[in-house]
């Protein structure tokens, strides 16, 4: 038996345990960083919390003789990516990591591209009075300076930071349909999106949202991460996996079969 660890956190993530259920020969665990307060969990082992840093999860893994590391995590979470990457490397593990694709601004969208939050809350004062924030709970804090302006802010759970923008906490989860991203932006007259460049398609119909209404985007780019044998989609994994799995002929076998 192999085992595998899958560093979550992501519909991705989820899905990607559950295609791993057909695969025998291999034990498959998840790890989660335990942000959300109720996630979806995969039926497969399941560990939540985080490791301790670098070191913390080269002794994870040594420590459960993980053979294979699939990081599936969300793409703005750095520093997870930056800590198993390394690990990986220290103790010589396959590894892959399954990211989807950015989205990418199509005619007709109004994208203000901008590397971080502080660059993004510098923005908004010039594009509107009503500003619809989905960047998830974590940094509302960034934006709780502007308080001349009115934040409708959605988030999967409640914020637990002291001070969040003036305005109205929405909770709710994806996926989200394009009438209903279309109501809520007209219901509450918002003027400009702040949004997290996540991919894939259960948040994509605010922009497609905005773009009919003639709204702009603030669009958060996505942080670098470490260079590394990546795909985009879970069919993509399971062939990765099952090339690892596939045990492969050894150079011996290779020069006895030609000496025949």
């Amino acid at each position: 038996m192999k085992k595998l660890l899958i560093l979550g956190g992501t519909g991705d993530a989820h899905q990607l345990a559950t295609a791993t259920q057909q695969i025998s020969g291999l034990t498959v665990i998840s790890s989660l960083a335990g942000r959300t307060q109720q996630p979806v969990l995969p039926n497969s082992q399941v560990r939540v919390g985080g490791f301790g840093g670098e070191q913390g999860l080269i002794d994870y893994l040594r420590d459960h003789q993980i053979d294979l590391v699939i990081d599936a995590t969300h793409p703005f979470a750095r520093q997870i990516s930056v800590n198993a990457a390394a690990a990986v490397a220290v103790l010589g593990l396959p590894f892959l990591v399954l990211e989807r694709s950015a989205w990418l601004p199509k005619p007709h969208d109004h994208w203000l591209e901008v590397a971080d939050h502080q660059s993004a809350a510098e923005l908004l004062p010039s594009l509107g009075q009503r500003i619809f924030l989905t960047i998830g709970r974590q940094e509302l804090g960034f934006y709780a300076h502007l308080q001349d302006l009115w934040f409708l802010m959605r988030s999967i759970d409640p914020p637990d930071l002291p001070i969040i923008p003036p305005g109205e906490m929405l909770l709710a989860k994806g996926p989200f349909d394009l009438k209903a991203e279309l109501e809520l932006l007209q219901k509450y007259q918002i003027q400009a999106i702040v949004s997290k460049n996540s991919g894939g398609q259960a948040t994509y119909a605010k922009i497609l949202a905005a773009r009919e209404l003639g709204l702009p985007v603030v669009m958060l780019q996505r942080p670098k991460t470490p260079a590394g044998e990546r795909v985009d989609n879970i069919e993509q994994a399971i062939e990765w996996l099952h090339s690892q799995l596939t045990p492969q002929p050894h150079l011996f076998d290779f020069c006895s079969h030609q000496d025949a």
